[in-house]
């Protein structure tokens, strides 16, 4: 006969049994949901960083089987090295990438899967656990005006904004994307226009009009912005020509100093041409010029429109014209690219220069007017060509962006974060409803080349 106390120990060994057997099991589903969620994240971000390399890497290569042939080698290449061999005690396996051109876009697509080694769950009779994540990039057709500063506060760096320029377009298709190449310093040269029907770009003309950059003048930023939207809206939108991803990509080390402007004469038949007035990076001083506004760094020729022709240099070295003592006004709108038959027409105004936001500018030909009118027509242009679907990248080099200059004594990487619309930009300035591009800032030149990488993976990311 079995005893009370018996059966009482006996059922107490079975509910402890369960009990053991319930905790090895919720024990067994934490620890296993644990490591699986790390193991689908880390699928996550290889198999993400593997198309986007991919996309980039459709670039290379002059035709669909080559370019489809490096983008598959990219994937696997950068998977491989964003997912650690054993993660986790894990086997990961990465499909074949596909990569599939239809009508001037590109979609990549990567999946992968991984296998968990047998834990508690298995020691219960379940399956191993196999997380699996796809990720997708689309490389659409681009559109693409690049802008580089050319002054000569970048002349001992000259040679390093050169070969990372060079390693920047090289990430882009030239037989399928749209690229134009202008640069500045008083004035802006379009090097390469972009095509306004045909694709592609002249890779070797853009890489021997970089190889030939020299550095000089001051920084009509505003100069190089003009020229890049001109370029971009050169593109008719006649059956669908324009690309649905149009960018501009602006490099400087600078804050803003000049701009191209017909100015009042006191004497109106002193001078009927557009020339560029400029000011340096202190908060002091006179305006000079007038430049031409078509090349680099040369002035203009007519000497009524440099009336203290003779002044003499300034501290960096460059002729410096004193036109303060003829010019009467600065002119109302921005209308340095104006025809010179009718450079106030009122059907030509997009720019104010005389205005009271977000810097307070009046007509009178002075430094301070002429200093903060540069930094706002930089980025009102930018904010124009924003509200025209263009995404605006920025690049700064150097420390003199994070120290205050000119009349105001504002950053100049505070205006590059405004031109880009950048989550990290002034709150004066950020739109989140415009199309948020993004400052990359190079502290040193071997960071530029990081950084233009960065905004060639930043631009490829918009169409995802």
């Amino acid at each position: 006969m079995v005893s009370k106390r018996s059966r009482q120990t006996g059922s107490v060994v079975v509910m402890m049994a369960l009990s053991m057997a319930v905790l090895v099991a919720a024990v067994g589903l934490v620890v296993d949901t644990g490591v699986t969620y790390m193991v689908r994240d880390k699928l996550n971000a290889a198999t993400d960083a593997a198309s986007l390399a991919a996309a980039r890497a459709v670039s290379q290569g002059k035709d669909e089987a080559t370019q489809r042939a490096n983008a598959q080698a990219a994937a696997i290449r950068f998977f491989n090295a964003n997912y650690p061999t054993n993660y986790m005690g894990s086997t990961a396996r990465l499909n074949a990438p596909s990569v599939v051109f239809n009508n001037g876009m590109v979609t990549v697509s990567v999946s992968a899967s991984a296998t968990l080694p047998i834990s508690f769950l298995g020691l219960l009779g379940v399956s191993p656990l196999t997380p699996a994540v796809a990720s997708q990039a689309v490389r659409k057709d681009l559109d693409m005006a690049v802008v580089l500063d050319t002054s000569g506060s970048l002349y001992y760096q000259g040679s390093n904004v050169i070969a990372s320029a060079k390693t920047f377009l090289n990430q882009f298709n030239a037989d399928q994307d749209r690229v134009g190449l202008i640069h500045f310093s008083y004035g802006a040269v379009v090097d390469d226009p972009i095509r306004p029907v045909a694709r592609g770009f002249d890779r070797t003309s853009m890489i021997k009009h970089i190889n030939d950059f020299d550095f000089s003048g001051s920084t009509a930023s505003p100069e190089g912005m003009y020229w890049a939207r001109q370029q971009l809206n050169s593109v008719p939108t006649s059956n669908n020509n324009r690309s649905n991803l149009r960018v501009i990509v602006f490099f400087s080390d600078g804050a803003p100093n000049s701009f191209a402007s017909y100015l009042t004469w006191k004497t109106p038949s002193d001078c009927t041409k557009a020339g560029v007035i400029t000011t340096d990076d202190d908060s002091y001083g006179t305006p000079g010029g007038l430049y031409r506004t078509d090349v680099q760094a040369s002035v203009l020729t007519d000497q009524r429109c440099n009336p203290n022709y003779a002044y003499g240099y300034d501290r960096y070295g460059r002729y410096y014209y004193d036109i303060d003592d003829k010019a009467s006004a600065l002119p109302d709108w921005y209308n340095g690219h104006n025809p010179e038959s009718k450079p106030n027409d009122p059907n030509l105004r997009e720019f104010a220069v005389v205005t009271d936001s977000p810097r307070k500018v009046t007509n009178a030909v002075t430094f301070a007017n002429v200093n903060r009118a540069a930094r706002n027509l930089v980025e009102a242009m930018a904010r124009k060509s924003q509200d025209e679907g263009i995404y605006v990248f920025t690049l700064g080099l150097g420390s003199a962006l994070k120290s205050g200059t000119g009349v105001d004594g504002e950053k100049g990487e505070d205006t590059l974060k405004c031109m880009a619309n950048s989550t990290d930009a002034p709150a004066r300035c950020f739109n989140a409803a415009k199309p948020v591009g993004l400052y990359c800032y190079a502290a040193t030149t071997s960071d530029l080349t990081p950084c233009f990488s960065k905004l060639a993976s930043a631009i490829m990311r918009i169409s995802r």
